[in-house]
Formats: structure tokens, C-alpha cells, sequence
């Protein structure tokens, strides 16, 4: 297994055969994000996408948070944690070709939460918890949260966590669909790169278009998503991917694929293996099968008559 590890002072990245993990690294400020932050996560993403030998990406936060959100002090000081058309944390907006997956710890608040529902699969902890309390605030959660919270969630639900501001459980949301995998406290981590190697281990191109499938179809009707489906992927046949992938499946169905065995070879294993206690004679070497020659009905002997004459009168045979 190979690992490597990138860091900078905000955001570190950790590569691990073909997934990337990228994790906020501000654990005094609960990982909250700011303009730099937002700049670094951008560029995070687009190395995934980029990078031919990286197939999925984990995003988490350091010392046990995802994310509180906007950095409030650098947002009182006029800074925004945006990236001109990319959304919150250069994320939220942005169009991520490749599967990327939350794993989650601690609170996902605010921003922190939208940075979750911009993922494609959620991993959380069994003591995590989100929320959006931006209407406490005078503010809305308008970087995700209130165009793909009601997605994801049952409407009224939805519409409960964005009018109170009350906190969500990962145990709720796991109940609702929203999270795939709950983990014991402290190693959402672990079960997110579990998760990610089973993704990684498919065909990159077939990865892809269903992600670029699923987003161009959601607000269309059958006959237009399916004509829309046949456009993004009528090149995945003819690609190396689904060409290696057949072969693939030949070489497996080959490999299972047992010859059919006759009655008498059957018969000639088990006498080998010793399943059975006395061979057949026509099994047993160095032994001929004879036929016993047909014997004439009027000289069959009753049963119970051994030894006495089929010919005798019956009165004589006393």
C-alpha cells in the first residue's frame, strides 16, 4: 500500500494508492473556513480530478470536527470563504468529476454542512451531528443547503432543520438516507476510506458518467433523461475500461467453469478418494464384469426352497 502526505498550514492531503483524502486542518478555530481555506480546497479538488492515478477523494476535518462553517471573525472583517464560481470552500458550486465522500466527525454547521451535501456519499460517526442554524443569525444556508437539504431529505424534515436551527444526529439522518454508513465515534475516517477503496476498484470512466449522468437527468422527464444518458456515455462500450472489464469477466467465467463429469468417471473419483467402500466390478482393476446367463422361468427356484428340486413333485420335497 502506498501513502503519501501533502501539507500546508490549512489544508493537508493524504494519498493512499488512488484515494485522496482531504482534510481542513484548523482544529483550534473547529475548522471553520475562510477565503484561504476555500482557495486551498479548490485547488484540492481539482488535483483529484486532475490526477489520472487518484479515482476518489474523502473529505474530512482535523482534531475530531468536520466543520463549524463560515469563519465568523474573518466574515466580520469582510472576508468571504468563497471562490468566484465555485461556492463555499471552492466546493459547493464547483462540478466534481470524480466520487467525492464526507467523513464526518463532530459537528458539520453552516457551510460545514454544505460542504457535506456537495459530496456524493456521507460516512459519519455515530455521535455527529449537522445543522444549519444561519436563521438564528439572520441568514440563510444559501450555498447548498437550502437548494439540496429537501433533496436529500423527507420535505418536512428538511424544512424543520432550516426554520429551527436545531441540530440533526447522524443517527436521524442515517434513519432518512441522507448519511450511507454510520462508524463508531472517532474512525468515520477509516470507514470512509473502506467505502472509497470499494468505489476505487472500478472502472474510472464508468465512475465518472454516472456522477455526469446523474446531474443532467434529475429534473427531466423519462424520455428526455434516457436520451440524455444515451449521449454522455455512447463512447463507454468502445472504451479501454469496459474492454479491459470484459476481459475481465471472460478470464473469471473461464476460471469457474468446471468440464462435466461422466457417471462412471464419477464413479472411479470416489473409488480413488475412498467415498465408496467396494468399486463396481466394471470399476475394480484386474476384475471382469460377467453376465449371468438367463435362467428359464420353469426352473426358477422359489424363494424359500433352497437346495430342493424345481422338478420334484411338491408331495416328494416333504
Amino acid at each position: 500500500m502506498t501513502t503519501t502526505a501533502e501539507t500546508s498550514t490549512l489544508v493537508r492531503l493524504d494519498r493512499r494508492e488512488s484515494v485522496l483524502t482531504i482534510t481542513i486542518n484548523r482544529p483550534t478555530q473547529r475548522n471553520a473556513v475562510n477565503h484561504e481555506v476555500a482557495v486551498e480546497l479548490a485547488a484540492a479538488v481539482d488535483q483529484l480530478d486532475a490526477d489520472p492515478q487518484l479515482s476518489v477523494g474523502v473529505l474530512t476535518g482535523a482534531g475530531g470536527t468536520f466543520s463549524a462553517g463560515m469563519d465568523l471573525k474573518a466574515f466580520a472583517q469582510g472576508e468571504l470563504p468563497v471562490v468566484a464560481g465555485r461556492g463555499f470552500g471552492g466546493l459547493t458550486r464547483t462540478v466534481v468529476r470524480k466520487p467525492l465522500m464526507a467523513a464526518v466527525e463532530g459537528w458539520a454547521l453552516g457551510g460545514g454542512f454544505e460542504l457535506v451535501l456537495a459530496c456524493d456519499l456521507i460516512v459519519a460517526a455515530q455521535d455527529a451531528r449537522f445543522g444549519f442554524p444561519e436563521v438564528t443569525r439572520g441568514l440563510v444556508p444559501s450555498e447548498g443547503g437550502l437548494v439540496r437539504l429537501a433533496r436529500r431529505l423527507p420535505y418536512h424534515v428538511a424544512v424543520r432543520v432550516l426554520l429551527t436551527g436545531q441540530p440533526l444526529p447522524a443517527t436521524e439522518a442515517k434513519q432518512y438516507g441522507l448519511v450511507n454508513e454510520l462508524t463508531a465515534p472517532g474512525t468515520a475516517v477509516d470507514g470512509a476510506l473502506d467505502l472509497a477503496g470499494q468505489v476505487a476498484r472500478n472502472a474510472p470512466l464508468a465512475l465518472s458518467a454516472v456522477k455526469e449522468v446523474l446531474r443532467a437527468t434529475q429534473d427531466l422527464d423519462d424520455a428526455d433523461a434516457f436520451k440524455r444518458q444515451d449521449e454522455l456515455t455512447s463512447g463507454l462500450p468502445s472504451s479501454q475500461d469496459a474492454q479491459e472489464g470484459a476481459g475481465i469477466r471472460r478470464e473469471t467465467r473461464t476460471r469457474m467453469a468446471r468440464p462435466l463429469t461422466s457417471r462412471s468417471e464419477k464413479r472411479r473419483d470416489d473409488h480413488t478418494t475412498g467415498n465408496c467402500r467396494v468399486a463396481p466390478a466394471d470399476v475394480r482393476p484386474g476384475v471382469r464384469r460377467t453376465r449371468r446367463a438367463a435362467v428359464p422361468v420353469e426352473q426358477r427356484v422359489p424363494r424359500g426352497t433352497a437346495g430342493a428340486s424345481a422338478d420334484r413333485p411338491r408331495s416328494e420335497q416333504r
